[in-house]
């Protein structure tokens, strides 16, 4: 080595790697394992058996669970592909006046909870929604976004941003000499796109393609509002829950377990393509967008601008909604703060929950993912590769899945410690944690090591280095990091309702039951509260992001 470690950093950060691996074992592999075992435990006898995934596997109601979540999942991102590929291609290739608009209008889209989508399309196109009636005071009935295809939308429109952001930055390094050695050759420009362009960028667009399927068929909040019977293995997984309440949770565990094999079994096929074909190219040449003319032009641009006013239309339908006049769950015309009125009367603690929650779970990310990033960035050991692997778990196991596995892990027989306010913050935070640590990680990866050594060598100790010329280098990302997981943290839904009490109701629960229920102002005015946040950390993260080289100099 070209320089010497002392003995003292080495203990030092061997005992936080030590203390990192006891904390994701606790409450990351710990659920999993018991949510796993729990499959193929016996719920009267006690013993292990396969019974469970047997009667999964014959049982209709179980297999139509399966199917559905299947055809959604895959026709949600084959959708989400069919917008995000375009409006990849035309903004990168062609000039399109409000591309910036696009782009942070596309990333406001991804960051708000799809719940909200559901219950916006509802206000549209419900049995009452607003072009329902419309179209059925002209004499044309047309479906309502109840079923698989309202969901299939919702997917869609929510869930593209991940193929265009990727593609987008896929699309800008590919090298032009290969599209123009196709054109030369005679081919098309479709021809060209299909045979030369889209095999080059095919890993992005696979990644966010795999993103949009386990988030799919991860999601509880869309299908729960506006499936109507449509069921899906997460609604499956939540109901069979409650149904077992008195018992252990086997069956719910046992759908929870195929929901995770789904997940993995689609990252393993998506790297095993990858794995098989080479698409590197270097990074010379690189496409200069042109100008169209004529209709072309417009025909693009309405593309481009049209797909994100429509993914953004939900979100102005619920603001608009909540400033309409009701009288109680009515509303009776005009505008009016009565919806307002009612959150500080009917809803002050889902507000409180939500904040309070989210910013003690963040807390700890922001002070755990930096720890984390120094073992993994500079810690070149088994156990830091260990610990850079299961931040991704989160990201592939659903969020009821999670917070089954803490409820039969923490809550039964366990001290009265863990009650829901202590787990809800224990789930927001491992749920979140990879944010923090993959954005404090890049930041981290930008910095060399000598800066750090420099100060152990003149007496500095270990942790004193990381406080005082580390930490300092990578707050922006950091910053950034914790932004992004309050964002993800406060919008959490599908862990939140299995695990939260009267005391503890947050505010998408409360969106969600306020749905079920009809009191659709009272829906409107809390996720617009949402809605506000999230663009205001979205905002935060912009302006952090454009100053994040300055850290660096």
């Amino acid at each position: 080595m070209a320089f010497s470690i002392p003995r003292h950093k080495s203990d030092f950060w061997t005992w936080i790697t030590i203390s990192i691996i006891a904390v994701l074992c606790i409450l990351l592999i710990l659920p999993i394992l018991r949510v796993l075992t729990l499959g193929f435990v016996d719920p009267d006898t006690g013993g292990l058996t396969l019974g469970n995934f047997i009667e999964v596997f014959t049982r209709n109601y179980y297999l139509n669970g399966l199917k559905n979540t299947l055809f959604v999942g895959l026709a949600g991102t084959l959708g989400a592909c069919l917008i995000g590929i375009p409006l990849a291609f035309f903004t990168t290739r062609f000039l399109i006046r409000g591309k910036t608009l696009i782009s942070t209008l596309a990333i406001l889209v991804l960051v708000s909870p799809p719940f909200i989508s559901a219950y916006a399309w509802i206000m549209m196109m419900g049995s009452n929604g607003v072009i329902t009636n419309f179209f059925g005071g002209i004499g044309i009935n047309i479906p309502t976004i109840y079923g698989a295809h309202g969901i299939i939308l919702v997917f869609s429109l929510k869930f593209f941003p991940f193929i265009f952001l990727m593609t987008q930055t896929a699309l800008n390094a590919v090298n032009k000499s290969f599209e123009d050695a196709a054109e030369n050759l005679g081919c098309s420009p479709w021809q060209r796109f299909v045979k030369v362009t889209l095999p080059l960028v095919f890993p992005a667009v696979s990644t966010g393609a795999i993103i949009c399927f386990v988030l799919s068929i991860a999601d509880f909040g869309t299908p729960a509002i506006l499936g109507r019977g449509f069921r899906t293995l997460s609604t499956i997984a939540l109901s069979a829950y409650r149904s077992e309440l008195g018992g252990p949770p086997t069956m719910a565990v046992t759908v929870s377990i195929l929901m995770m094999a789904i997940s993995m079994i689609a990252l393993v096929a998506q790297r095993r393509i990858l794995a098989n074909r080479r698409y590197a190219s270097s990074l010379t040449n690189l496409p200069v967008a042109v100008k169209l003319s004529g209709w072309k032009n417009a025909a693009v641009h309405f593309f481009s601008h049209g797909i994100v006013f429509l993914a953004m239309l939900p979100s102005a339908v619920v603001v608009y909604t909540s400033f309409l006049k009701t009288k109680g769950p009515v509303f009776v015309g005009g505008f009016g703060l009565e919806s307002y009125d009612r959150i500080w009367r009917d809803a002050p603690d889902a507000i409180y929950n939500s904040f309070l929650f989210a910013i003690i779970a963040v807390t700890f990310i922001t002070i755990t993912s930096g720890l984390i990033s120094y073992v993994i960035v500079r810690r070149d050991t088994k156990a830091a590769a260990a610990i850079d692997f299961l931040m991704m778990v989160p990201y592939l196991v659903p969020g009821v899945v999670m917070a089954i596995g803490f409820v039969t892990v923490f809550r039964n027989g366990m001290p009265n410690f863990f009650g829901p306010a202590v787990l809800l913050v224990m789930i927001y935070f491992i749920r979140r944690l990879p944010y923090g640590v993959r954005s404090t990680t890049s930041s981290l990866r930008q910095i060399k090591p000598s800066l750090e050594e420099a100060a152990v060598n003149l007496g500095a100790t270990p942790l004193g280095a990381f406080v005082k010329i580390t930490v300092p280098l990578i707050f922006p990302g950091i910053v950034v990091g914790a932004l992004m997981s309050f964002i993800t943290a406060i919008n959490e839904l599908s862990s939140t309702l299995i695990l939260y009490d009267a005391g503890t109701i947050t505010m998408p629960v409360k969106v969600y039951v306020a749905v079920l229920d009809g009191e659709f102002g009272l829906a409107a005015a809390l996720s617009t509260i949402l809605l506000l946040s999230t663009g205001a950390c979205v905002y935060a993260v912009f302006r952090f992001a454009e100053n994040r080289n300055s850290a660096f100099l």
